[in-house]
């Protein structure tokens, strides 16, 4: 298991910048080379692991769609179940939808009702928190659907956006973080 100060250096390195997607201006966190290499993807699921193993976590919520990459395998190391939390549409059963804003513009996100039960403790993975808007959106939805949010846990976290700010009390990790 590699340290958080190499493995992120390792992230870094990796990381392809885009620029202008999916607006001008907007500089994209591509992780596809992460995602490409399996030693790196391993580790960054094992200190995911590691952050979260006593957590005592009932339910991994993926967030669309990155964050079902790393929430899937994140989930059956902790012996957890997966819920996704996905855009409007694109889930099969009853669902339950918030409306939230992100740094390019509105949206929403939703879950299937039975995703999460009352009481369950919940932790929600995505790659990257900029602004918080899709990370707050999904804060807000596993509270209604009556989980507690216990952390939310991130590959990328660009600081100068401010995301922390939108997600409450909740605890935050992340592997990465740009100032």
């Amino acid at each position: 298991m590699l340290e958080p100060d190499p493995l992120a250096g390792l992230i870094r390195a990796r990381v392809r910048d885009v620029p202008d997607f999916p607006q001008p201006g907007i500089v994209f966190k591509d992780i596809t080379p992460v995602l490409a290499d399996p030693a790196l993807l391993r580790a960054i699921v094992d200190h995911m692991t590691e952050q979260h193993a006593h957590a005592r976590i009932d339910i991994v919520a993926g967030v669309e769609s990155r964050g079902f990459l790393f929430g899937v395998p994140l989930a059956i190391a902790l012996g957890a179940g997966f819920t996704p939390i996905r855009k409007p549409g694109k889930l099969p059963w009853q669902t339950m939808r918030v409306d939230y804003t992100l740094e390019y513009g509105q949206d929403a996100l939703e879950a299937h009702t039975d995703g999460v039960r009352t009481g369950q403790r919940v932790l929600i993975v995505d790659d990257l928190l900029a602004t918080g808007g899709t990370a707050g959106g999904a804060v807000q939805l596993v509270r209604r659907l009556g989980g507690e949010v216990v952390a939310a846990s991130f590959v990328i976290e660009l600081d100068f956006l401010g995301g922390r700010s939108k997600l409450d009390d909740v605890p935050v990790t992340s592997l990465v973080r740009y100032a």
